[in-house]
């Protein structure tokens, strides 16, 4: 599973477009005077002459991707995911009404940024991208995912958003691991037809085996925390399956039902407010398809303030312990 190395995916991100830029000759990079933190000094170090600085103007920005988009080229505009998702007006008439071939990078998402406070922290950039008709939204949850996603980003003709963090965040995936758009991606347990080794078992249905008790499915850099309450639940003698959500929109309905159907509850973590997020997302599968397996939903319902990022997600219930406790609330 996990390895022991951590990085942000924003750094990912920023090497993988400079080694794209070779091959694809049409890619060039807009930045709103924060390109050191985006990350995208790489490319502009080896393309110069295909790196765009804006300054602090992201709505011009954002119209001068959308006709550099228009004229052939591939744009990648990158700012903080609040500043950038914050000129939503530029973005849906310009980028989503003309289904323009922009690619919107949004880095420092959700109170994992820590210390830079709330003026910084995106917490409604997903609701409002996923509003928007045509528009693509992923969210890799390490390095090694970035990088593929990053790579599809490019490839893929349309509109994207892209989501990524500040701090760093464990290598959760194996090598030789395929990013697969528009899929859930199950983590745990590695193998799902194997009988766990469970120490003790707490709950035990009639026929005596040991059943999930949920799926647990994370995106972003909360992902590392579903895993480690799965642990914890195993060791308790409960089973949850964790699902890696990287693509928020079109989220994969038809892999969010099966989950529900093969579990007592859901339970979706995600550093984003609770208003238009995964958790929306995983409730409007599951409404459409008349599913009624329970879900509780963990995010913000309000602004955070500043901290490091552990003590911010064990204040706003993002905790492995906050995910135990909404996996096990209600069972008997």
């Amino acid at each position: 599973m996990a390895s022991a190395t951590t990085g942000a995916t924003r750094d990912a991100f920023g090497e993988k477009l400079a080694e794209l830029g070779a091959a694809e000759p049409r890619l060039v990079v807009l930045d709103a005077d924060l390109g050191g933190s985006t990350r995208t000094t790489a490319f502009m170090k080896k393309f110069p002459e295909r790196r765009f600085e804006l300054g602090i103007a992201e709505q011009n920005m954002i119209g001068a991707a959308a006709g550099l988009a228009l004229g052939g080229k591939i744009p990648v505009a990158t700012s903080f995911a609040c500043f950038l998702t914050g000129r939503l007006e530029t973005i849906r008439v310009c980028v989503a009404y003309n289904r323009t071939n922009v690619k919107l990078v949004g880095t420092h998402a959700g109170i994992g940024i820590g210390d830079d406070g709330p003026s910084q922290m995106a917490l409604e950039d997903v609701a409002a991208m996923r509003a928007l008709p045509g528009m693509t939204v992923l969210q890799p949850a390490d390095r090694a995912e970035t990088r593929q996603a990053v790579e599809w980003m490019v490839r893929h003709d349309g509109p994207v958003y892209l989501r990524l963090t500040r701090q760093n965040v464990p290598e959760i995936h194996e090598p030789g691991y395929r990013f697969e758009f528009g899929k859930l991606d199950p983590l745990w347990p590695k193998d799902p037809e194997a009988e766990p080794d469970l120490p003790s078992l707490a709950f035990a249905p009639p026929n005596g085996k040991p059943r999930r008790q949920a799926a647990i499915l994370a995106t972003g850099g909360v992902v590392s925390n579903a895993l480690e309450a799965a642990k914890d639940l195993q060791s308790r003698g409960f089973l949850a399956r964790v699902f890696n959500v990287h693509t928020l929109h079109p989220i994969d309905a038809e892999g969010v039902v099966r989950a529900a159907r093969a579990s007592q509850r859901l339970v979706t973590v995600e550093d984003h407010n609770l208003a238009g997020g995964l958790g929306s997302a995983v409730a409007e599968a599951l409404a459409a398809a008349g599913q009624a397996t329970p879900l509780v939903r963990l995010g913000l319902s309000d602004f955070a303030e500043s901290g490091t990022t552990e003590e911010l997600y064990a204040k706003y219930g993002l905790s492995a312990s906050h995910i135990v406790e909404a996996a096990l609330r209600n069972l008997a």
